[in-house]
């Protein structure tokens, strides 16, 4: 179902329409939204109208941020509206348009992101924010001790909680458009009482929900389960009033002033969102060694990500592009940098291009320097919150020296030098309008190939790090041969490698037999059970977790977990499947416990013990 001509519709005005229908409306909501899309057209004045015969037509007016904001600019001709089903399909059938709060993470928002900071496939995009204006003093941040947190949040953390347990106890089969609207009724009551990151975590599961009833290309179970623990987390954490402001998240990015700066480029990374928004954000590295972004993401599909990989970077007057900045540098003459490392462009900042280092100098030589291990570790330390808590964002890039081996399915295997661990090189970006895999491709052609790699780990698998760019290693003979104009490097979601970059002497197949990745003690170990548990409690519902905890299959579990020495592991398991079993009836069959609160804890205890499990195993594959 494609909705492009839908604009955004903010999600209180979706919950209110869905709300105002009768039971018996609800019951054919679902089935009335896919069609809605198709049967969009837009009018001279920027309206949107979606015809239902010849008797019904609903009018979409959006405001001048191009959103429907208020009940007012949708409106249907039937007899029944406002509480007619043409109306609420309409606005269900539309994209929900961001919340107005920061949650501190994604690859797609804000004017940059640190090099440390940013995806996953499938974390939420929002528009992109502007800088700040103020001057210095109005700029800085106040040293304070975090407030504790009021009783309308606490209150509103609640009922978050409780629409998000509904809506995992339901699942993907009957999380339907009735489901949705009451947990956007409680987001925009969490937005209201100032608890922005859990609005845009609720946000990210409706979205999420969307895609997979639609079963939209690309989207994940994995993503919506992590999208469920996520909120779970959150809301836990806000509900039970111990938590501070901080955790609440802030509802515009706070930038300090950064003073004056000398940022030199590393990489160009393409941002491509599924929920609209494209770009390309440049990593820097500052002359102290540490990380800065500039993005500029915006609405738009792939031509977005290729055109802004060239556009003028939007940064105190600087005459570089994107392309050059990447292989350039900076002096910003009064900065203003947030907590996570992205540059602002407000009024007073100033920046001059000068001359940028290859990667053999510092400061960049640094990020190559570093033992590897000791680099994931600190990734892992400080680049990543625990598993499951608030404000997740992406970890720190990384790099190292490699020597290519050869390719297993969509990764390139190498080895890290020095007789490092064996490491799988993906692409950043699987779309396939971008050079990603392409390149990739290319490289694992060339076993010995030496190569110096700069990256992000991929946190949710065995020893991968997801590639941004290549270059050549110095001193070594078998290696790149990039074009002076590239300066050393080569960003493989912008620049195609080609046969002439490639020493002669690797060419051709390798002669050591197959390819092998090495060790995965995530893959070996029987985690994998307790994940398929957990998504299937989350494609099917309560009730599939249920069946699944009856007959031998649950024993096997529980088994293999136990003999594996993941005692934890297969007693979370046991608890989850028998609270999803417990449905407590009277003697007239009614429910005496119809709550999903104790199911949800139970859910949401082995979700987080699983990831905090998969994270250490992925830890362990850095250091073998």
């Amino acid at each position: 179902m494609s909705t492009e001509l839908l604009p955004p519709v903010a999600p209180d005005v979706l919950a209110d329409a869905v709300e105002q229908l009768s039971a018996r409306l609800r019951k054919k909501l679902d089935a009335a939204i896919p069609g809605c899309a198709d049967q969009a057209s837009a009018t001279a004045d920027g309206a949107v109208e979606v015809h239902f015969g010849e008797d019904a037509t609903v009018t979409l007016r959006p405001g001048p941020s191009g959103t429907v904001t208020n009940a007012e600019q949708a409106v249907c001709t039937c007899l029944l509206a406002p509480r007619c089903l043409h109306r609420a399909a309409v606005l269900g059938a539309a994209p929900i348009a961001d919340g107005e709060g920061d949650t501190g993470g994604g690859d797609d928002s804000g004017t940059g992101k640190a090099a440390g900071s940013g995806t996953a496939s499938d974390t939420g995009a929002g528009p992109e924010e502007a800088a700040p204006t103020a001057p210095a003093a109005e700029v800085a941040a106040t040293v304070v001790s975090p407030a504790a947190l009021t009783a309308a949040q606490v209150l509103a953390a609640t009922a978050l909680w409780d629409a998000a347990a509904e809506a995992l106890s339901a699942g993907v089969t009957a999380g339907g458009a009735v489901v949705q609207a009451e947990l956007l009724r409680a987001a925009h009551t969490a937005r209201l009482a100032g608890l922005p990151r859990a609005e845009a975590a609720a946000l990210r599961v409706v979205r999420s929900l969307r895609a997979a009833r639609e079963r939209s290309e690309g989207q994940r179970l994995a993503d919506l389960t992590g999208a469920f623990r996520e909120l779970l987390a959150d809301t836990a954490l806000l509900a039970s009033g111990a938590a501070d402001t901080d955790a609440a998240g802030s509802a515009r990015r706070v930038y300090e002033q950064g003073g004056s700066l000398r940022v030199y480029g590393l990489c160009r990374e393409p941002v491509l969102s599924a929920t609209g928004y494209g770009g390309v954000t440049t990593h820097l590295v500052g002359s102290d060694g540490a990380g800065y972004t500039v993005s500029d993401v915006r609405p738009g599909g792939l031509a977005r990500v290729k055109g802004a990989g060239s556009a003028s970077v939007a940064l105190g007057g600087a005459v570089l592009d994107h392309a050059g900045l990447a292989r350039g540098g900076l002096r910003i003459v009064g900065a203003t940098v947030s907590a996570d490392g992205r540059l602002g462009a407000g009024r007073g900042v100033s920046a001059t291009p000068m001359r940028g280092v290859d990667w053999s100098e510092e400061p960049a030589a640094a990020l190559f320097t570093r033992p590897v291990q000791e680099a994931m570790a600190a990734v892992l330390a400080d680049g990543a919150p625990e598993a499951g808590g608030p404000g997740r964002t992406a970890p720190s890039l990384l790099g190292c020296d490699v020597e290519v081996i050869g390719a297993v399915g969509d990764s390139v295997v190498v080895r890290v030098a020095g007789e490092g661990p064996l490491l799988r090189l993906c692409p950043a970006h699987p779309h396939p309008g971008l050079p990603h895999a392409a390149n990739l491709r290319r490289i694992a052609e060339h076993p010995g190939l030496a190569l110096r790699v700069l990256g992000r780990p991929d946190l949710d698998r065995a020893a991968t790090l997801r590639s941004l760019a290549v270059g050549p290693v110095p001193g070594a003979s078998a290696t790149l041969r990039l074009p002076d104009a590239w300066k050393g490097r080569a960003d493989l979601g912008y620049d195609r490698l080609q046969g002439e970059h490639f020493p002669r002497e690797t060419a051709g197949p390798a002669d050591c037999g197959p390819v092998t990745a090495g060790p995965d003690p995530l893959a070996e170990a029987p985690l994998w059970r307790v994940r398929r548990l957990l998504e299937t409690g989350v494609a099917g519902g309560r009730r599939a977790v249920a069946e699944a905890g009856r007959g031998t299959d649950a024993a096997s579990l529980c088994a293999r977990l136990t003999r594996a020495e993941l005692g934890v592991a297969a007693h979370l398991a046991q608890a989850l499947t028998t609270e999803a079993g417990r449905r407590p009836r009277d003697i007239f069959g009614r429910l005496t416990d119809p709550s999903a609160d104790a199911y949800a804890r139970a859910w949401l205890a082995s979700a987080v013990h699983l990831a905090a499990a998969e994270r250490s195993l992925v830890a362990a594959s850095w250091s073998s």
